[in-house]
């Protein structure tokens, strides 16, 4: 039996923390933030399932189902509906070849998973932490520290020292860093020097979405497809591309309503600044550019990610190398999307990995 930490309770963090667990070691998971899920956020709002950070997992993933059947969430998972993507071209929809929108939007994803679509769960994707997090609820071998922000982690000797502020550091047989690269660097910088620090160089973007909810009868058009991409942004608002989420996945919305999802990239003035109401304002603006409206959304969210979706090119990949070569020695791994590829399924991937290669003490 170990004592092992985990920090970061985000799909990744949740997933090593109940492998662990259930092999019997005692688990402390520790999250800066006063919930646990990460970047898996669903709102059930008045009969609408929205999303605020991931809409779902590549279609062909086997890591993320085996995961929910673990759980017993297997038959809470849902398959995309609708498979036509549509390109906004001269006030009208265009289809698009299988996976050419995700293509044109630079997708993260292996060139063989273009056009495949995604899967979810009936009542969102934070379903699967929320079920996780329960369940490590229920063992005595594990502690979940919510709103606890490590501020260091260094080896000792055979044992990995985690601190917490100016309290005395707690050790640990082993490390898991479930983080984004950013705090990753900053929690190991001092341990392990440039390696670590260069992670704060790693590009990120963020990301901003409004989700807009409409008496199904205001939308002139079929949405019979998953959504659709505009090639000129700059035209709409900013207006990357937009998702017609309750008619790509069942239960996102009320009978005789529609839910639709607008993606943009701000800069970080128009991220922090702008006022929910503003987006709202704006989205609903670039929408009536593409789609003929009666009339304006019932309901409105807006969610915000800055700085949150990590750039896996050739630089970051050789940046996590180099320090997992220096931290794996002493008992610190890294796991998740920020280190080993984009999206949930990467991010469950790695788990399972990490959780298994811990070694035995």
């Amino acid at each position: 039996m170990q004592r092992i930490a985990v920090i970061g309770g985000g799909i990744a963090g949740l997933t090593v923390a109940l492998r662990r667990a259930r092999q019997g070691d005692n688990v402390v998971l520790f999250e800066a933030a006063p919930e646990l899920g990460g970047q898996l956020v669903s709102e059930l709002d008045s009969g609408f399932v929205v999303e605020h950070g991931a809409e779902g997992f590549i279609a062909r993933s086997e890591a993320v189902p085996r995961l929910a059947d673990d759980v017993g969430l297997a038959a809470q998972l849902v398959g995309q509906l609708e498979q036509t993507s549509f390109l906004s071209e001269a006030g009208t929809l265009v289809p698009l070849e299988p996976g050419e929108a995700a293509r044109r939007l630079g997708f993260q994803v292996q060139s063989d998973e273009l056009g495949r679509g995604i899967r979810s769960f009936w009542n969102g994707m934070a379903e699967l932490p929320r079920e996780i997090e329960r369940q490590l609820g229920l063992l005595s071998n594990v502690e979940l520290r919510r709103g606890i922000a490590v501020s260091r982690i260094a080896p000792d000797g055979p044992l990995a020292r985690v601190w917490l502020g100016d309290e005395q550091p707690l050790a640990f047989d082993a490390v898991v860093v479930a983080t984004t690269a950013r705090s990753a660097s900053a929690l190991l910088g001092e341990a392990f020097g440039d390696a670590a620090r260069a992670l704060e160089n790693s590009a990120v973007t963020s990301s901003l979405t409004v989700s807009l909810g409409f008496a199904r009868d205001l939308i002139q058009h079929a949405l019979d497809g998953t959504g659709f991409i505009v090639p000129d942004p700059e035209t709409h608002g900013g207006l990357r591309a937009a998702a017609f989420s309750s008619s790509k996945l069942p239960n996102r919305a009320p009978e005789g309503h529609a839910l639709l999802r607008l993606f943009f990239r701000p800069n970080d003035d128009e991220l922090h600044s702008l006022s929910d109401a503003a987006w709202i304002e704006r989205a609903e603006a670039a929408l009536a550019r593409v789609l003929p409206l009666r009339g304006n959304a019932a309901r409105g969210w807006v969610s915000r990610w800055a700085n949150a979706l990590p750039v896996f090119d050739d630089t970051h990949r050789a940046r996590v190398a180099a320090l997992e070569a220096s931290s794996l020695a002493h008992g610190i791994w890294l796991t998740g999307s920020a280190f080993h590829g984009a999206g949930i399924d990467a991010a469950v991937r790695s788990a399972e990995r990490i959780a298994l290669a811990i070694p035995q003490r």
